[in-house]
């Protein structure tokens, strides 16, 4: 008992001592704890100057610093902050803002696009381990469609990343110019309780794989979610596929404008350069083991290209055509694949989902005589739709080989598939009929609509659809299942009034 008692003065003396230590470290403008292979730093962004009284460019520079330590970096103090300028980040970096923090953008210096964007997306060199919560930025007008990274335009800009993480982030007034949250190149994403709304596209995908949005809120004049494998050259900095997703417990929000989609799912294709070949703007081309693309006036005038593109970067005008190199990772298809979506509420009454080509002036993804790519394992699970227009709940006009809805509510049409006359694959389905097909697993959703409902209407000369439903509940007064099977073939076994045969 004794030895126990004299302890006692020792151990506060001891707690004293730490008290006293931690107090004098946490004044310093960082706190570096040493890591058997690195610096793990905790910094408070204030220290730097990092102000709401700050101008914009002050803002900028303070946490620039503050970026460039890396580690854990914190803005607590509530206000709006000004940026006028990019911030760079690397690797290893987490930034956590506090309630009631602002980041506003404001044109001092000219206009700018990415707020954020990281380092290795100017030298497509791999970030790591990159984490932003609590992140409101306010655009405040102040846009710029791609001024570091053609194709890259989002006022969060990351290409080549991996291991990224975006949670709680905010952004209410986005502009007709600029996507929101914009990711290319990419491994392991993780994008969870964000809102959304404005007048472009909210999230926005380029090639990579291994990804989940969850708990999002939309509300937005062009896509809620782009998984854009190919896009415009303009909207896209690379092409390729983007695999393995979820996305779930999200919401599209009702709006006055009613174009773009909740999710666009869109594909390409492209072939090797030949001389004598004609291209239009965003047509893309491989070429001295590079991708190039083509950036010309959205007329839908073509070009005859005769000399080789193979110039190592940036853009060159040949034969009047204006070329950029793209990318050195090869490939000659671009599509989705293996995506769920779960959770999934539609207020606004467009068509929600889209599986398609681009074919117009501003871009043709697929280039006549190109390897087909096939879209694939394409989920819906507990998906409601709550608009009353009627609309089909998916668009195809591309080949996907497996769709399946299950535990839905369905309210109007669910598939219009359409044809598409450059690629072979419907017109000729006795041949690359692998191309052609599509299988349809319907089960267990309940159907919530009076009178007879189109299923599935097909305009693909060619093509050919397997069809199951089973499992499904009718409460719609009369309904009854309509199939248009137009000039392709559609085999099906239904549970559904109208088609049981």
């Amino acid at each position: 008992m004794f030895k126990i008692q004299t302890l006692k003065p020792v151990l506060l003396l001891i707690a004293l001592a730490a008290t006293i230590s931690f107090n004098a470290f946490s004044k310093d403008k960082s706190t570096n704890l040493k890591n058997t292979d690195e610096t793990i730093s905790f910094t408070d962004a204030a220290s730097f100057g990092f102000s709401p009284g700050a101008t914009g460019m002050e803002n900028v520079a303070a946490m620039q610093k503050a970026l460039d330590l890396g580690g854990t970096i914190v803005v607590s103090q509530p206000g709006t902050y000004k940026i006028a300028s990019t911030l760079y980040v690397g690797s290893n970096t987490e930034m956590i803002f506090g309630k009631g923090v602002f980041l506003k953008k404001v044109d001092e210096q000219g206009r700018f696009a990415q707020v954020f964007i990281n380092k290795g997306a100017l030298t497509k060199t791999y970030n790591e381990h990159i984490t932003i919560k609590g992140l409101h930025v306010m655009v405040n007008g102040v846009d710029n469609c791609s001024d570091l990274i053609l194709g890259l335009r989002g006022v969060l800009g990351f290409s080549y990343v991996k291991d990224f993480k975006l949670k709680g982030f905010r952004c209410y007034d986005l502009t007709g110019c600029q996507f929101c949250v914009q990711i290319n190149r990419f491994e392991d994403v993780i994008i969870e309780d964000v809102i959304i709304k404005g007048q472009k596209d909210g999230i926005h995908f380029g090639p990579g794989k291994r990804f989940t949005i969850r708990d999002g809120v939309f509300q937005t004049f062009d896509d809620a979610i782009a998984l854009n494998a190919q896009d415009y050259s303009t909207s896209n900095p690379e092409m390729g596929w983007i695999e393995d997703g979820i996305i779930e417990n999200c919401y599209d929000l009702d709006q006055e404008k009613k174009i773009g989609y909740f999710c666009r799912m869109l594909a390409g294709a492209w072939i090797d350069w030949q001389k004598g070949m004609k291209v239009q703007q965003s047509d893309a081309v491989v070429s001295n083991g590079k991708i190039y693309r083509v950036k010309m006036p959205a007329d839908a005038t073509l070009y005859e290209s005769v000399t080789r593109p193979d110039f190592e970067s940036g853009t060159k005008v040949l034969d009047g055509i204006t070329w950029g190199m793209t990318q050195e990772i090869i490939s000659y298809t671009a599509g989705v694949r293996n995506v769920i979506f779960r959770n999934i509420q539609l207020e606004k009454p467009r068509i929600p989902f889209s599986i398609q080509f681009d074919m117009g002036r501003y871009n043709r993804s697929y280039y006549p005589g190109a390897e087909i790519p096939v879209q694939e394992n394409i989920v819906f699970d507990n998906v409601k739709v709550l608009f009353e227009e009627d609309l089909p709940l998916v668009q195809v006009t591309t080949p996907v080989n497996m769709i399946t809805i299950t535990n839905s509510r369905l309210k109007k049409r669910i598939f219009n598939f359409y044809g598409n006359e450059v690629y072979p694959a419907y017109l000729q389905p006795n041949t690359i009929s692998e191309f052609g097909k599509t299988c349809i697993n319907i089960h267990g959703c309940v159907f919530d609509h009076d009178g007879e409902m189109i299923l599935l209407k097909n305009s693909g000369k060619g093509k050919e659809i397997m069809l199951k439903t089973s499992s499904n509940i009718e409460l719609g007064a009369n309904f009854s299942a309509k199939i248009i099977e137009g000039a392709g073939t559609v085999d099906f076994e239904s549970d559904l009034t109208g088609l049981k045969k």
